[in-house]
């Protein structure tokens, strides 16, 4: 599907609050934005943060939700790593190498955004490990998995 964008939605408790994070402190494009939704554009894909009154329950670690961006060249992570330094974004996780010298090792970090939503940045020492490295079962973080998933 080369002719495809990704569409996310997601909940915000607060409008005004997400488009400081995702235009202001990430860089996001701002699309159309109605009293109840705002749609951004990242890396040419649409998000659309719609309000809600009441919040999903915390999560506890990373998984089951996170979305984010993958990056092809560690200079565009980095270069996204110190804008969210300098913009004094909050970090869930701070930067680390997951899986190091395995052929999924991966430099990562989770920001949070102001309703709790958890967002991944990260870029594959090996490009092989985004869609391939089958042989190999790890996905994610066993340790950080909630019991029984």
């Amino acid at each position: 599907m080369k002719d495809a964008l990704f569409h996310l939605a997601f909940p915000t408790h607060d409008v005004a609050a997400a488009k400081r994070f995702y235009v202001d402190g990430l860089g996001c494009t701002l699309g159309r934005e109605s009293s109840h939704a705002v749609t951004f554009g990242l890396a040419g894909h649409q998000l659309v943060a719609h309000l809600m009154t009441e919040l999903l329950p915390a999560q506890q670690g990373i998984y089951p939700r996170h979305f984010g961006l993958i990056f092809l060249s560690k200079g565009s992570w980095q270069q996204l790593l110190e804008q969210a330094q300098a913009k004094r974004l909050s970090f869930y996780q701070q930067p680390r190498v997951r899986f190091p010298g395995t052929s999924i090792e991966h430099h990562t970090f989770f920001l949070e955004d102001p309703s709790g939503n958890l967002l991944e940045f990260k870029h594959y020492l090996h490009e092989s490990a985004i869609f391939g490295e089958r042989e190999c079962r790890e996905v994610g973080d066993s340790s950080t998995h909630p019991a029984g998933s």
